[in-house]
């Protein structure tokens, strides 16, 4: 299919492009939502420990959605998804803890079916030389999230064209049971704007991809 051999293409320049080191490489994946990172990032993992296993872990960002309930308190609830709606200093503590190997490090994931993060989910055991982090906003060049590029040795941003994006996000919609007018509604409410904010504020960034067909996800 067109999407796989977009996302194997991606997870190769990735590789080729990874720096040499001896020591743990934290390496961010990042793009607005829809484009496809989660998909590449995933596959990068799986890819990585094929050639050596155990030798990569999987970091995802939306571990650190806040929950609905203080969203709602918060009056963002509507726009959950957008930077103000994650746990930002729970996110970067973590990122500092992981770059000591020394030891096991556990983390959240976030369940779409649920629409809840999981705490203790996930882990970067202490045999993984490269980690891999995704999500939208990991190279955002705002505050706070501008502090967090000094964590990443390599930085790769994944785009699409703005009218494909926004494509796939109302479509994300539809495919959740809304009508038209509905999800349109609701993409132009927030994920586009977060796409928009992404693609226009990116800070530092080691390797752009482009992902030419929709990965259903990301």
């Amino acid at each position: 299919m067109p999407h796989q051999k977009n996302i194997l293409s991606g997870v190769s320049a990735v590789m080729a492009a990874l720096p040499d080191s001896e020591e743990r490489l934290i390496v961010a994946v990042a793009g607005p939502p829809a484009v496809g990172k989660s998909t590449l990032a995933e596959a990068l993992v799986e890819t990585l420990n094929q050639d050596i296993s155990g030798q990569a872990a999987l970091l995802p960002m939306d571990g650190f959605h806040l929950d609905n309930l203080i969203l709602k308190e918060n009056g963002t609830l509507s726009r959950k998804g957008s930077p103000g709606t994650f746990d930002f200093e729970g996110f970067k503590s973590l990122l500092l803890r992981v770059r000591d190997p020394s030891k096991d490090h556990y983390a959240p994931t976030f369940d779409r079916s649920r629409d809840i993060a999981v705490a203790g989910s996930a882990i970067v055991r202490k045999e993984a030389r490269i980690v891999v982090v995704d999500g939208n906003y990991l190279l955002l060049d705002e505050a706070p999230w501008n502090g967090l590029s000094s964590c990443f040795d390599h930085r790769v941003l994944v785009e699409a064209p703005l009218s494909e994006l926004k494509r796939r996000l109302i479509q994300r919609w539809l495919d959740n049971g809304y009508e038209e007018e509905g999800a349109t509604a609701r993409a132009e409410l927030n994920d586009i704007p977060n796409a928009q904010l992404v693609l226009e504020r990116r800070g530092a960034v080691d390797q752009t991809l482009t992902m030419s067909t929709d990965p259903h996800e990301g």
